[in-house]
């Protein structure tokens, strides 16, 4: 449970780690904090009042440089990746207590730095972190290697080795938990990792690294490098000693984290991506209150700024006009607020670049003829904070900019269709394919809209479910592989086969 109960609790506990200079914001290579090799910083700014946070290590290539050395030292010396799976298992389990007794501190942080409402920065993120680090460090003496079907002179062992140096650069929009959807299965499986946060939202990622010492992680099994992408993110990407690279970000970052790979030493690239994900509701949908609540939630949770968000809203004809109705209803609980009063359910987005950039996106869908059912205005400007109102537009056709592009805020497009096949079709009519979500009674009609839809998660009426147990990627555009389940792990991994002859 929190400490803090009221936003003057936050507020007061937020003043002081500002004040006292409290806030960890260098590099940390090899188990120490460092400040770039050039020396340079760059703001950390709160989205929420425009403060500035602190200065942040602004590393580049010779960081990266450093950084990665260290790591493949670390990694060939055995103290991790040739550590008994068991004794892995208990250091990564502490990681997660630590990461769960440190939830107040990691919480706050992340509020801070991002935006986003102190309510689910705890619940969500920080807890959210310590499952996927304790989920993979329960897994790791439970995966077994393979024997092929031989000949009664011959041996086929199928084993698993990490993969070595581990390059992850991880988002904006949830900073602690899509690093910790990278570091449970790449720590699990003995590698060596190089965590690049995004510049908008370093603080956890750096805090984190000092509770995986506590842990026990050895020093160089986890380095963190802030910075920027054009810089130390594109040196990880180019560089000839990083094996593996991780990603979860914009589908044009991928594509140019794809081309650098080719461009040096061939290490995989595995890529969350974007999304621009249908949430479909057909007549027959069981409850209609329950499909506006969920609808409003995948819009407007986080601010919009969620790769599932679901940002097209497709309605059969039948129930369009009863279900905007409750879904404008819904909406009043997810107007804008104060990110550190724990009644908030939608705080400030990311930064003012990002608040432009929507509000963009509302000014087109006005321009290309949508009709504005709510929303639509930045709000709550005098606080010198980046904050928007839940948008809902009508009226749209798929061929609208705000139908096609991922928007990364709470700007929801509702779009008519007849029929299954028509929804199908809508459905599947982007460059995106990570998820869906589907309404209906009819038991045949929600498996063959599931199966027709090329979508990486579907959802049927609900949205936004799954648990560590359920694997997370998508089709297309949105990447390839998947973070979370077992098959996370082998992102991480080489597959040997050894063929023994006996005497």
């Amino acid at each position: 449970m929190s400490t803090a109960n009221s936003r003057e609790q936050w507020q007061n506990l937020a003043d002081r780690l500002i004040s006292q200079g409290e806030i960890k914001a260098d590099a940390f290579i090899g188990g120490e904090y460092l400040a770039s090799v050039s020396g340079e910083r760059f703001d950390c700014v709160s989205p929420i009042d425009g403060r500035v946070l602190c200065q942040v290590a602004s590393c580049d290539l010779e960081d990266a440089n450093i950084a990665v050395a260290n790591a493949r030292q670390t990694f060939d010396s055995g103290v991790w990746s040739e550590l008994a799976p068991v004794k892995r298992k208990q250091v990564m389990i502490r990681f997660a207590e630590l990461l769960e007794q440190n939830r107040d501190e990691l919480a706050l942080l992340e509020t801070l730095d991002m935006g986003k409402p102190i309510r689910y920065s705890g619940s969500v993120d920080v807890d959210g972190a310590a499952r996927a680090i304790r989920w993979s460090g329960e897994a790791i003496d439970k995966i077994y290697d393979e024997l092929a079907p031989t000949a009664h002179n011959e041996i086929g062992m199928i084993t698993r080795e990490p993969v070595g140096v581990v390059a992850a650069i991880v988002p904006w929009n949830f900073p602690i938990l899509m690093a910790c959807w990278k570091l449970g299965p790449a720590l699990a499986t003995g590698n060596s990792v190089v965590l690049k946060p995004s510049e908008k939202s370093p603080l956890t990622a750096i805090r984190m690294a000092q509770i995986a010492i506590e842990a026990g992680i050895p020093k160089g099994v986890l380095n963190v490098l802030p910075g920027f992408g054009h810089t130390v993110g594109k040196a990880l990407a180019l560089h000839m000693d990083v094996d593996t690279l991780v990603f979860t970000g914009s589908t044009k970052i991928a594509k140019q984290l794809m081309i650098y790979a080719g461009e040096s030493n061939m290490k995989r690239v595995w890529l969350e991506a974007g999304g621009k994900s249908p949430n479909i509701v057909f007549n027959d949908a069981p409850n209609l209150k329950k499909a506006a609540e969920a609808a409003a939630a995948a819009i407007a949770f986080n601010q919009g700024e969620v790769c599932t968000a679901g940002s097209r809203l497709l309605v059969e004809a039948g129930v369009k006009d009863e279900l905007l109705a409750l879904i404008a209803e819904e909406m009043q609980a997810w107007q804008p607020g104060h990110p550190l009063d724990p009644a908030t359910t939608c705080g400030a987005v990311v930064d003012k670049q990002q608040l432009d950039n929507i509000l963009g996106y509302i000014q087109s869908g006005l321009d290309e003829g949508a009709t504005l059912i709510q929303g639509g205005e930045q709000v709550m400007a005098e606080c010198g904070g980046a904050y928007v109102q839940p948008t809902i537009f009508s009226d749209v056709n798929n061929q609208m900019t705000i139908a096609k592009e991922e928007i990364f805020g709470p700007v929801l497009s509702v779009i008519t269709f007849d029929g299954m096949e028509q929804a199908i079709e809508i459905g599947n009519d982007s460059i995106y394919g990570l998820a869906a979500g589907v309404w209906t009674s009819d038991i045949s009609k929600a498996h063959k809209t599931a199966r027709a839809l090329r979508s990486g998660m579907v959802w049927i009426n609900h949205y936004d479910g799954g648990d560590m147990t359920a694997p997370f990627g998508g089709y297309k555009q949105s990447g390839n592989g998947r973070d979370k389940s077992l098959h996370a792990f082998d992102k991480y991994t080489e597959i040997k086969a050894t063929w023994i002859m006996l005497d």
